[in-house]
């Protein structure tokens, strides 16, 4: 019997009642196990899934901390230059490396993204596969 929860869709127990009604053909069990299975491929995706977001957020609060220690960086360089020129001049070369290395961040968060996603994704398309040879071989049978 399923387990007391008080709430009675959750203590429905399918193998029990589709045992009782004897479907010629219908393998209870191997439908309860195939469903069993998608639902471990469904939660193993979305493990994959939480790590990978996990990853990233790891990977931006790197680049906040490195960003704002580098911006340190930047405020005293222009301020050790001479003239006004010379300013403009340390301003746009900073611009120039603080905007290449955004790009580079960027790319590499979207890399992470991507190999999460396509872990997740590949669980996943494994499964159907799995559960569409699971189908033939039932049909097989018959």
């Amino acid at each position: 019997m399923a387990k007391q929860t008080g709430n009675p869709f959750l203590e429905f127990d399918l193998s029990k009642m589709l045992g009782e009604y004897k479907v010629p053909g219908l393998d209870v069990e191997s439908i309860l196990a195939s469903q069993r299975k998608n639902i471990e491929a469904v939660t193993a995706a979305n493990q994959l899934a939480i790590e990978g977001l996990q990853a990233v957020l790891r990977r931006q609060a790197e680049i906040v901390r490195s960003s704002v220690e580098e911006a340190g960086t930047y405020v005293n360089q222009v301020a050790a230059a001479g003239t006004p020129e010379e300013k403009a001049a340390k301003q746009a070369e900073l611009v120039k490396v603080a905007f290449e290395k955004a790009l580079s961040n960027i790319k590499e968060l979207a890399e992470l993204v991507a190999k999460s996603n396509t872990e997740a994704a590949d669980v996943l398309s494994k499964r159907v596969s799995e559960s569409l040879d699971e189908v033939k071989a039932a049909i097989a049978k018959k």
